[in-house]
């Protein structure tokens, strides 16, 4: 596949692989901490299996209904931008060919060239061609306020199993070793999955979720300690 076809394709993917990679990495380490917390606090083997429960319950509506706010506001913004870029072509085509024509300009075309590009383009489809090369809005990039909310709830249900799993199998002797331990695993791979997926560096993406990560299960275990009642 060309570079460029590649290229096409990542950003295309980068709305709903964003949210799920979020959904996921907060499943996984917002469970796990809690898990720790709990754990750390002395709590029977069932309240912890149940606190690690209601934070997946929990954890998942917030995810899908804090997406679906935020994308939903940039489909709004979005939409309200089409609108009045809508009424500006009805009211002044002309001045809305030199508009899009001086984009071209400015992206080095010479200026009889960059005429005749706006004119066919807007021949084709005006409105389309000022959202994308006026207002940076595609069709590939444009907000999803649906498919983010259920990419972010699935991604951190699946995330949050994973670690409860691991918690509901896990002797209490060593669940906090146990549950920490591949907790930081799981992260590691989503990085480094959510790396590759995106071209970027696969180290890099790894280190970088599991440092964060294992600060935040560190300071949620010390909580659960400090507050915690000795059994």
């Amino acid at each position: 596949m060309p570079a460029d076809a590649k290229g096409t394709n990542r950003i295309a993917r980068a709305g709903w692989l964003r949210a799920a990679v979020l959904g996921a990495n907060d499943g996984i380490l917002s469970t796990s901490s809690l898990v720790l917390g709990v754990a750390a606090a002395h709590a029977t083997s069932g309240s912890i299996v149940v606190a690690g429960m209601a934070g997946l319950v929990a954890g998942s509506m917030s995810m899908a209904a804090g997406e679906y706010v935020s994308v939903q506001s940039q489909a709004d913004s979005e939409q309200a931008e089409l609108e009045r870029e809508r009424a500006e072509l009805q009211v002044d085509d002309k001045g809305e060919h030199q508009e899009l024509a001086a984009i071209y300009v400015a992206r080095g075309l010479n200026p009889s060239l960059a005429k005749q590009v706006a004119e066919q383009l807007m021949a084709h489809d005006a409105l389309g061609a000022h959202a994308r090369d006026e207002l940076g809005i595609s069709e590939a990039l444009r907000a999803r306020p649906i498919q983010a909310a259920l990419a972010s709830a699935g991604s951190f249900a699946v995330g949050a199993a994973m670690s409860l799993g691991v918690t509901a199998l896990a002797p209490t002797t060593v669940v906090i070793p146990l549950v920490a331990g591949t907790a930081l695993v799981f992260l590691a791979l989503l990085g480094g999955v959510a790396a590759r997926a995106g071209g970027a560096s696969v180290v890099t993406g790894a280190t970088r979720v599991t440092l964060w990560g294992a600060l935040a299960m560190a300071l949620t275990t010390a909580v659960g300690t400090l507050f915690g009642t000795a059994p």
